[in-house]
């Protein structure tokens, strides 16, 4: 007979703030204070609406819910914190901001990428302030700094990922508008944003690549959001937009035309860097769980914890984590001193992305067959991470670049 679980499924959202292993913090004392304040926000009132609303992982909440979070995070300052000071952000180091977001991920909760608004907030529009116009600034930017309206950044299409430039959706000039027609694939938070910044061709030529920024309010006429896909992690908070017809202002141009791609990939180096605290911070979530399983878990009349085999795969994960944290860290202090760090960046976002994959594995195989049963965190993280080695720039890109970084300094 198969020995039962003697310690219930981690909560999610419970508090698994204990380190791994005692160190020093690595940040300032102001994030270190950060972070005891929205752990505590992560491990009370939130974690108390997931039970209430019986949140989980594959189970999204409706905008209504969310809009209460971003609402309450900006209440206690923490919704726009990563922004420029002189959008009532807190002038956080690159660091800083890193070590917060893995502290946030860290905790397990349901929630997490919504306490900054990661898929529809601040996040998407702090660098495009210095490019907006005041017009755009008060009628797109502002509201979404201050919860009240979310956004989305769409670029993905079916031929344009990793080749951003291959953009087919189409923006043509008619006197003080762009009629935009296309459709935009796998858009982040695009189920509960009410704009997007979306990037359209505004090339009159197929051999001319010229891509520009609009912000498209996603509720005006000749636009749809489709999202009745769900990701392989069971979310559904991806979707596409269609537009048929779709009149944007002119005045809803970011920047110059011809300039969407040097907006979107301005400051490509910290946007992959700024996805490394997420995957740490769920591998650090699968180790622990893993941890906590192997001591609980009693087979030939002891706790698999004690089994050899058991040990060298937790030291072996531990280290992964270890490794993936340092180099995080290490392009996190490159970028703040001005370093350019574009191989450090995307070195950063591959082995990170990896190595919490390798972690995630590991993890469901301690659990052995409740590691396979849906429903389980540990299940759930294994998917989680999976995608990581996909989103925001595939491994393959990331080495593509790295090389091309490597082989230039060579010449």
């Amino acid at each position: 007979m198969n020995n039962a679980i003697t310690t219930p499924e981690p909560v999610l959202g419970a508090d698994v703030r204990a380190p791994l292993f005692d160190g020093p913090f690595e940040g300032s004392p102001r994030a270190a204070e950060l972070i005891a304040r929205i752990g505590d926000f992560l491990n009370g009132e939130l974690a108390a609406l997931v039970r209430e609303k019986g949140i989980d992982h594959e189970h999204s909440p409706d905008k209504a819910t969310l809009q209460r979070v971003w609402r309450r995070s900006h209440e206690l300052g923490f919704y726009g914190m990563t922004l420029p000071t002189q959008m009532g952000g807190l002038g956080l180091s690159l660091l800083d901001h890193v070590l917060i977001k893995e502290s946030i991920y860290s905790s397990g909760s349901p929630l997490a990428p919504h306490v900054f608004g990661e898929l529809s907030g601040p996040p998407r529009v702090g660098a495009l302030a210095r490019f907006a116009s005041p017009m755009q600034l008060a009628k797109f930017i502002l509201p979404v700094a201050q919860a009240e309206k979310a956004i989305c950044f769409a670029l993905t299409e079916a031929e344009a990922g990793s080749d951003a430039g291959a953009i087919q959706t189409q923006a043509r000039r008619e006197g003080d508008t762009f009629v935009l027609n296309g459709r935009k694939r796998f858009i982040s938070g695009s189920p509960f944003a009410d704009y997007a910044v979306l990037m359209a061709s505004t090339s009159d030529s197929p051999e001319r690549r010229e891509v520009s920024a609009f912000f498209v309010d996603l509720g005006q006429p000749g636009v749809e959001v489709q999202s009745g896909y769900k990701t392989m992690a069971g979310q559904s908070t991806t979707g596409d937009i269609v537009l048929a017809d779709c009149r944007v202002p002119a005045a809803h141009l970011i920047g110059e035309t011809g300039r969407g791609l040097a907006l979107a990939l301005g400051r490509i180096a910290v946007n992959r860097l700024l996805h490394c605290p997420g995957m740490v911070g769920l591998a650090t979530v699968a180790l622990k769980d893993a941890r906590d399983y192997a001591r609980s878990r009693r087979q030939f009349g002891r706790p698999i914890a004690e089994f050899q085999a058991i040990q060298h795969s937790l030291a072996d994960m531990a280290t992964q984590l270890a490794a993936a944290r340092a180099l995080m860290i290490s392009t996190a202090r490159q970028l703040d001193a001005g370093g350019d760090a574009r191989a450090d960046a995307s070195m950063a976002k591959l082995f990170c992305s990896e190595s919490a994959f390798r972690i995630a594995d590991a993890a469901v195989q301690i659990h052995g067959g409740e590691g396979i049963v849906q429903g389980r965190r540990v299940e759930f993280l294994f998917r989680m991470l999976r995608m990581y080695r996909v989103l925001t720039g595939t491994s393959e890109i990331q080495k593509n670049i790295i090389a091309r970084e490597l082989i230039g300094e060579a010449k």
